[in-house]
């Protein structure tokens, strides 16, 4: 029998519920599935504020509490290159050979259709409100951003000192306008 493996790539900063639906749904149409961890060299930054090790682990968690077995897919950090001729041959280096791509990125999605892949877009659950932007924002305006992710983020938001960590790097960035 062969293993349908499909490919699923975000940063993740932090994972929020709707990437939790995003997974859950892709597993519903594919045996296996790779998150590659997107931009893993990046860290410590206002968009980028977890490290990809961080965001490994609040992945693997959210699908463990969602029940999710682990051997059904892989978590693999993805540092970005800058050349999109030969991104494709890079991530097919990186992860286990895959046949669908699930992307709502119309660059990835085009990419990946030009070397013949089949291409989905996943649905996307409540954008507005479920986005990494909205989650970063509200860590740092004091606002309800525990709401949007799974409650084990939240203990290791909590754990690394996140909050103070985006807070702290947001007033450096505005500092710097």
């Amino acid at each position: 029998m062969t293993v349908k493996r499909g490919l699923l790539i975000g940063r993740m900063q932090p994972i929020h519920k709707g990437h939790v639906q995003v997974i859950l749904k892709t597993l519903e149409e594919v045996d296996e599935v790779i998150i590659g961890v997107g931009s893993a060299q990046e860290s410590h930054t206002v968009t980028n504020p977890f490290t990809a090790g961080e965001r490994v682990l609040m992945i693997e968690q959210a699908l463990a509490d969602e029940g999710v077995d682990s051997s059904r897919y892989y978590i693999i950090p993805m540092e970005d290159i800058y050349t999109n001729a030969i991104w494709v041959s890079y991530v097919k280096m990186m992860t286990p050979p895959f046949s669908i791509v699930f992307s709502g990125n119309p660059l990835v999605q085009r990419l990946f259709y030009e070397e013949d892949f089949e291409v989905k877009a996943p649905p996307l659950f409540n954008r507005t409100l479920l986005s990494g932007t909205e989650v970063r924002k509200r860590m740092i305006n004091g606002g309800n951003w525990q709401e949007l992710v799974p409650k084990k983020t939240i203990e290791l938001i909590n754990e690394i000192d996140g909050i103070n960590r985006i807070r702290h790097l947001a007033k450096k960035e505005l500092s710097e306008r």
